[in-house]
């Protein structure tokens, strides 16, 4: 137990010589640690790492090596990973029946597996370290401290890591001081509007009342983003130590932990760290000592959208529908059950304890004039090195896409990216040099949003991209406020008649009009935002909207009723495979030709088929194309 400052200094070297011995082989041992992110685990590396255990055992090496399951290593398309310290030997895309080569070749002969080494492109280079991987290079880890190293269900291991040093700095300082070096180190809230964290933490502590919240927005909703849950699941105590210091900032003895149900690696790994950081004294009453208490809760999301706007977080919190509440009051000053509140999300309490542990001017010397620090964005979509990745704010969209994303797979042309999810909108190649920031993201038509980032290349259909995200706000819109409920639904419509030949110019002319009418007068941010993505792509690709409707035409042939199969009989061999795998028998063989010709070509019969792709995946040719 932990009840004092002196006793946290004691653990926390304890701790710090246990984790560098291991990385550094002082404790003699070889210690094989294995990516334990979502998705990895869903790539067999729970299963790897029994694997790992079964044969060091059947070998007599246990006391020689150890198995550990860590966080999230980003690098996610070359997952699941294996590490190796000392050496610091990085495996990638390890089956279970690498295992018994690893330890034979590596952990007994100390000879590395150069199959399983990870190759730069173009140059195929073979590269052992992780540092040393191009889609590391220009990263910069502060929100994602101690994930891919720390064993998150080991307090230990994240004590060694530096948890609760930025706590105990804290401690030691007045509550306004605290404040100021938050405000001083100029973060902004990670979790969309980038509001100043160090304005909101002061709205809440000017506030009078008798009991203050600290909640943590961890309802992750974006299509395609993953930042919140790894983060959660590779070192939730140091998102725990960013809510203690944000509770002993304001005056709040109690915080709250929002996180959807569909996270239950987060959930359940978040709930050790809890119980652990309460079991050591680090969490509860009179913490270290002091006189300051605080109690940390888990709330699941349902897993609605909505709720990840702060006033229908609290809603769901205290047990109502998921409805935005509407403002002023803000939550900073009449909250959770009434009570000044402070809603921060994953990524902006992971830095606090950086923040408070190596000082705000060694946080602000990262990033630009008006958004300091790192950025968390999942990257995805049409790019090669798909994953998680941190990077200092001003990094530009072209390195973010081709020197950290390796690119766009088969060479294909970079068409747009996506930025801030369903609410953000889609930049195109004039902006791969803009620097990626809150306010200049804005100025470009997009926004920062929680961090996703996906994609798109030439066979992306713009019109048909607006379409999926209308649809994905229409299913998430709560229904309280009739711009958005109503207004995101007629846009929708307009958007399904273009996407299926029916539409006219004048559909062009109700999108814009909606579009604003939306914005300027939804409750919450989720109705405001809502057309983003529709008014960037007009304003890029109105030429595609253009020929969707005046030519009856999808240029990228997406869009299913606006687009034919045909097979080249220059091409076609008439094996006849591609009919053998058509679902509405539509193909047929055309003309016979005599023996020693030419084989039959085979023909499809527009009119019958569902353009399902299925022959298009069995014809080994390339015979069918679409038009």
């Amino acid at each position: 137990m932990i009840n004092s400052i002196d006793k946290l200094n004691e653990k926390i070297a304890e701790c710090t010589k246990c984790l560098g011995d291991k990385l550094s082989g002082a404790d003699g041992k070889r210690h094989i640690v294995l990516c334990g992110g979502t998705g990895c685990l869903s790539n067999h590396s729970k299963e790897i790492a029994e694997k790992f255990n079964e044969v060091l055992a059947a070998k007599g090496l246990t006391d020689k090596a150890t198995v550990n399951m860590v966080g999230c290593f980003g690098f996610c398309s070359q997952g699941p990973f294996v590490k190796i310290y000392p050496e610091d030997t990085l495996y990638r895309l390890v089956k279970i029946e690498d295992v018994e080569e690893i330890v034979e070749s590596d952990i007994v002969g100390g000879v590395v597996v150069d199959r399983l080494l990870y190759e730069e492109p173009g140059s195929g280079k073979k590269v052992t370290k992780q540092d040393e991987i191009n889609f590391y290079k220009k990263q910069r880890r502060v929100a994602l401290h101690g994930c891919g190293v720390i064993n998150p269900e080991d307090i230990n291991e994240a004590l060694g890591m530096g948890a609760f040093q930025g706590l105990k700095r804290a401690l030691g300082m007045d509550r306004q001081d605290v404040i100021n070096e938050v405000l001083a180190s100029g973060i902004r809230g990670r979790g969309g509007a980038g509001f100043p964290t160090g304005r909101k933490w002061q709205f809440a502590y000017n506030s009078q009342s008798d009991e203050k919240y600290v909640v943590c927005n961890g309802d992750e909703g974006d299509p395609g983003a993953f930042m919140d849950r790894s983060i959660l699941e590779g070192n939730p105590l140091g998102v725990i130590e960013g809510m203690v210091i944000a509770g002993y900032a304001i005056g709040a003895q109690n915080g709250y932990f929002y996180v959807r149900a569909e996270y239950p690696i987060a959930v359940n790994r978040l709930r050790i760290a809890i119980k652990q950081a309460k079991e050591m004294g680090l969490l509860g009453e009179h913490i270290m000592g002091t006189d300051f208490s605080f109690d940390c809760h888990l709330r699941l999301g349902a897993g609605a959208f909505v709720c990840g706007e702060e006033t229908a977080l609290l809603n769901s919190i205290e047990g109502k529908r998921g409805m935005p509440r509407p403002r002023p009051p803000f939550p900073a000053v009449k909250g959770l059950w009434g009570k000044p509140t402070i809603i921060n999300n994953v990524e902006t309490l992971a830095c606090v304890p950086y923040i408070l542990r190596e000082g705000a001017e060694k946080f602000a010397s990262v990033g630009t004039e008006r958004s300091k620090g790192t950025k968390v964005f999942a990257l995805g979509g049409k790019v090669n090195n798909v994953g998680l990745v941190e990077v200092p704010m001003g990094t530009t969209l072209r390195e973010l896409i081709y020197d950290i994303g390796g690119g766009i797979p088969g060479g294909k042309k970079f068409k747009a990216i996506q930025t801030g999810g369903p609410s953000g909108g889609c930049l195109t190649t004039e902006y791969l040099d803009e620097p990626i920031d809150f306010d200049n993201l804005v100025a470009k038509g997009s926004m920062m949003g929680s961090g996703g980032a996906i994609v798109m290349d030439e066979d992306n259909c713009m019109v048909d991209v607006a379409k999926f995200y209308m649809e994905f706000i229409c299913d998430e819109s709560c229904g309280k406020c009739s711009p958005c409920r109503i207004g995101t639904k007629r846009m929708l419509e307009i958007l399904t008649r273009i996407t299926e030949g029916k539409g006219t110019m004048e559909d062009l002319d109700a999108l814009d009009e909606l579009s604003k009418t939306v914005k300027a007068n939804s409750l919450c941010a989720l109705g405001q935002t809502a057309s983003n993505p529709i008014t960037s792509t007009l304003s890029h690709f109105r030429d595609e909207y253009i020929a969707h409707i005046v030519d009856k035409k999808c240029p990228a042939h997406v869009c299913k009723n606006l687009m034919e199969y045909h097979i080249d009989p220059d091409k076609c061999i008439g094996c006849g495979m591609c009919a053998k795998g058509c679902p509405a028998s539509c193909i047929t063989r055309t003309d016979y030709t005599a023996p020693g010709h030419k084989l039959a070509s085979m023909a499809i019969d527009t009119q019958k088929c569902v353009k399902c792709g299925a022959c298009i995946s069995t014809c080994k040719f390339g015979a069918i194309e679409k038009r």
